[in-house]
């Protein structure tokens, strides 16, 4: 019986480039508590694919989980960058309130 992180890879194999299957990964990798692993797939998607914004809420929790607080800043910050890009609001809202939360309330470091 092969695990949901088994089907994930070998949808993979058949679209390498999806970034949404790697993001799935990472997230079952964050689901099973291998947050190393799943840190490494989130920041790799990032340099990949740094258009799929939602990869930077959850690798920014994860810097926060792992006490990587200025990495979190930055990686919320990016990701904010990127939302506006795209004009995906309902993304850019959940990071400015992540970002919020974290203390840092300053927009314009862009």
């Amino acid at each position: 019986m092969s695990t949901r992180l088994d089907q994930l890879n070998e949808f993979l194999k058949e679209n390498p480039a999806d970034p949404f299957l790697k993001y799935a990964i990472a997230a079952e990798y964050l689901k099973q508590d291998n947050e190393q692993e799943a840190m490494s797939r989130f920041e790799s998607l990032i340099q990949t694919n740094p258009e799929y914004v939602g990869t930077y809420y959850h690798l920014g929790k994860l810097y926060e989980k792992l006490d990587k607080q200025e990495l979190a800043l930055l990686t919320y910050k990016k990701g904010m960058e990127a939302a506006r890009k795209s004009r995906n609001f309902h993304a850019l809202g959940e990071l400015q309130g992540a970002l919020s939360l974290l203390g840092d309330d300053d927009e314009d470091d862009f």
